[in-house]
């Protein structure tokens, strides 16, 4: 197995261990040497950070403050021990906040979204701070609601559980739903407008869904995130390391 070639200054070792650590088999499989992979696109932008945090700004729109450290791949408990947990791709603590970041890329313009919930969530009080998110999943397990594009059930775990492990750390807790627009896939194929134009709809749908609850669910386009690393001094050669490594993104 030959090992990913990383973009310069990711530390590799490190950025191997999280991968190792994380349940989805990417290096191994030949997953990550895809040319789709977003698990490669984050890691290689994310991954940068690992012993630099105070590198990367606040990002954008995400009421976060400076990191203090950064993590990928990593996995974000819900308050029990059993089952399956989320995992984020990163993880970015400040001094006042918690911030969870799942990236996508083609993702949202493939079939197979995720439509069920366990009876664990259901025997859980989540409390008044997740109402708009636990009246959402009761919506989305009765039928009332359905997205096409958006992997909404994943997103509301995953604010489940980075409600949980923001309080037992005493901090505020984000979302960011970090995602792309691609006109085409990798073989050069249109991505449709039109899914684009839904993935777009259900994502502005969702964040109004769930706004004013105690994760902060913040929706991130991929080109804003680069625009701001390519505007400061520090970043702006990892930028446009990443854009020349996977394309417009």
């Amino acid at each position: 197995m030959t090992e990913p070639d990383f973009l310069p200054g990711v530390p590799a070792a490190a950025v191997l261990a999280a991968l190792a650590r994380s349940p989805g088999n990417e290096v191994a499989s030949g997953k990550f040497a895809a040319p789709e992979s977003s698990a490669a696109l984050a890691v290689n932008a994310f991954g940068w950070f690992l012993d630099r945090p105070r590198s990367m700004l606040p990002l954008p729109g995400v009421p976060m403050g400076l990191p203090e450290t950064v993590e990928i791949e990593v996995e974000m408990r819900f308050p029990w021990s059993g089952g399956r947990h989320p995992w984020l791709d990163a993880v970015i603590s400040t001094a006042t906040t918690l911030v969870g970041v799942e990236a996508t890329r083609y993702e949202p313009f493939r079939p197979g979204k995720a439509s069920t919930f366990s009876e664990a969530f259901d025997s859980r009080d989540w409390g008044p701070g997740m109402a708009r998110f636990t009246a959402l999943r009761l919506a989305l397990s009765e039928g009332r609601q359905s997205y096409r594009c958006l992997d909404a059930v994943q997103l509301v775990k995953q604010a489940y559980a980075m409600r949980n492990q923001s309080v037992k750390r005493g901090l505020g807790a984000v979302l960011v739903y970090l995602h792309a627009s691609p006109a085409t896939w990798a073989s050069g194929k249109p991505v449709s407008p039109d899914a684009i134009a839904r993935h777009k709809a259900e994502v502005a749908d969702f964040a109004r869904a769930v706004q004013g609850d105690a994760v902060t669910f913040v929706p991130l386009p991929w080109s804003d995130l680069l625009a701001q690393w390519s505007g400061a001094p520090a970043m702006a050669a990892h930028a446009t390391a990443i854009r020349t490594r996977f394309g417009p993104i």
